[in-house]
């Protein structure tokens, strides 16, 4: 058996981090098993379904190195196979015609209220007589179609990640709806109904979903078994939660996965983190790898039954580590939107291509985010400095104004600036100006970049000289 999965969206948002979650699961299962990964889109939400948003999941799913096998499939390409597959029902007489109206639903419900049940359809329009169904007709009343569940019946199954699951057909609500009202007959399928004809179709043997899908596996298993098909396996993952152990939403800050990559998370740590919400590795003391390494390891045998905390240090953590051992020429390209973003101007020439890199090489260490590198390099791409209280403190010390008038004067004399020649210049000011080297090292930090806190001085002084800024800054230092 070749094993088939699939990822099933729906394009009415921006690909979350809990449907990519599901899709690293499916992703994973299929290779390790050198299966068949398969991307379906469930946009019969048609008021709701926005191109846009199809393409966020794509460019999302690229973005992560999720590649599939086979896709994109549409559903709204599907409906006359949904229709067929919803007249086969009928016909077999495991669906019927319901005529109740959405007034008659809502009486239904709070009588049910008032007697403290809980809500379902009382399957009254499963007998209608060709004379009832010939009177609604008359009185123009749509209908929706409704597959029979018989109450008393046990459906079961061996989840991959759960074990024995059981459920009754009475906890399912009554006859349930498959297909909505339409003026030709058969209206649109409802999901239910129709991501079962799909994985039928599609010869899925393995279904990977969020434990918030319990329910719908057990109405599911039953739509199955009415269209004569093998009912695949199914393994229900456990939801994301925030810190509070509650199911994660918006209001917890977490975001669709283009908002991840635009705050400066990394596609590779990023899945690598979702990896690792809800399955744990053999080897609990690695936590850093690719996605097929994963792939080698994974089985459901150790995806956990709880909740998966979203842990935004870690996140961090992880992502800081492949940050800091991406090549240099790698790292730059990922940085360079973040800069033009910003607004820093950026010529794209070849030697400016050079000296964005030694520049990389200089933050790289210090990066936790990409975004983090916009902050950090803003001194290489503004003319004047801003001094923080600390700089401004330091460049009104005594001797502070006459020693960087000296480091001026040093610097004109010089033919060729690197670190070699910058180091004789303290050398030489310290022992003309007869000061403390700490002294001159502090001025020349508060001078070039207005703070006393940052990367290495050397290597920030020879990235500005290279780009002609370092003496305007030491000038306007003198001024202070």
């Amino acid at each position: 058996m070749t094993v088939r999965v699939r990822i099933a969206p729906s394009p009415t948002g921006n690909l979350h981090i809990g449907t990519a979650r599901t899709a690293v699961f499916n992703w994973l299962f299929a290779r390790h098993h050198d299966g068949k990964f398969i991307l379906r889109i469930e946009d019969t939400d048609q008021e709701r379904s926005r191109p846009e948003y199809t393409e966020n999941i794509l460019q999302g799913l690229r973005w992560l190195g999720l590649n599939w096998d086979e896709g994109p499939f549409f559903q709204t390409q599907r409906l006359e196979i949904y229709k067929q597959a919803v007249q086969s029902l009928l016909d077999q007489g495991l669906a019927y015609r319901c005529y109740t109206t959405a007034e008659e639903l809502e009486a239904l419900r709070e009588a049910q209220k008032a007697r403290g049940e809980a809500p379902r359809y009382d399957n009254r329009h499963r007998h209608l007589t060709p004379e009832q169904e010939a009177a609604y007709k008359a009185e123009g009343r749509s209908f929706v179609i409704r597959f029979k569940i018989d109450d008393d019946r046990e459906i079961v199954w061996n989840d991959l990640v759960r074990d024995k699951m059981v459920w009754r057909g009475s906890d399912l609500g009554g006859d349930m709806v498959i297909a909505r009202a339409a003026a030709d007959g058969i209206g649109q399928p409802l999901y239910n109904f129709a991501v079962v004809v799909d994985d039928i179709d599609m010869q899925i043997t393995h279904v990977i979903r969020g434990e918030d899908h319990i329910a719908n596996t057990a109405k599911q298993i039953l739509l199955y078994e009415a269209f004569g098909a093998k009912v695949p396996e199914f393994a229900h993952t456990p939801l994301i939660l925030n810190q509070e152990g509650r199911k994660l939403s918006k209001r917890d800050g977490v975001t669709s996965i283009s908002d991840f990559k635009q705050m400066g998370f990394t596609a590779e740590a990023l899945v690598n983190y979702m990896t690792l919400l809800g399955w744990s590795p053999p080897d609990s003391t690695k936590e850093i790898f690719t996605l097929p390494e994963a792939a080698q390891q994974f089985s459901f045998e150790r995806v956990n039954k709880a909740g998966a905390k979203f842990d935004w240090a870690k996140l961090d953590w992880l992502n800081s580590q492949y940050i800091h051992a991406m090549p240099v020429d790698k790292l730059t390209d990922l940085l360079i939107p973040y800069w033009e973003e910003a607004g820093y101007k950026l010529t794209g020439g070849r030697e400016e291509r050079s000296w964005l890199e030694k520049l990389v090489v200089l933050i790289q260490p210090s990066l936790t985010r990409l975004v983090d590198a916009v902050a950090m390099s803003k001194l290489f791409f503004t003319d004047a400095v801003e001094y923080s209280e600390e700089a401004t403190v330091q460049l009104k010390q005594e001797g502070v104004a006459s020693a960087i008038e000296a480091v001026i004067a040093a610097l004109q004399n010089q033919q060729e600036f690197n670190e070699a020649s910058a180091q004789d210049i303290i050398k030489q000011v310290v022992k003309q100006q007869n000061v403390k080297k700490g002294l001159i090292m502090r001025s020349l930090r508060a001078a070039l970049t207005g703070d006393m806190h940052g990367p290495d001085l050397i290597q920030s002084w020879l990235l500005l000289h290279e780009i002609g800024l370092d003496q305007p800054r030491l000038v306007q230092a003198t001024a202070k």
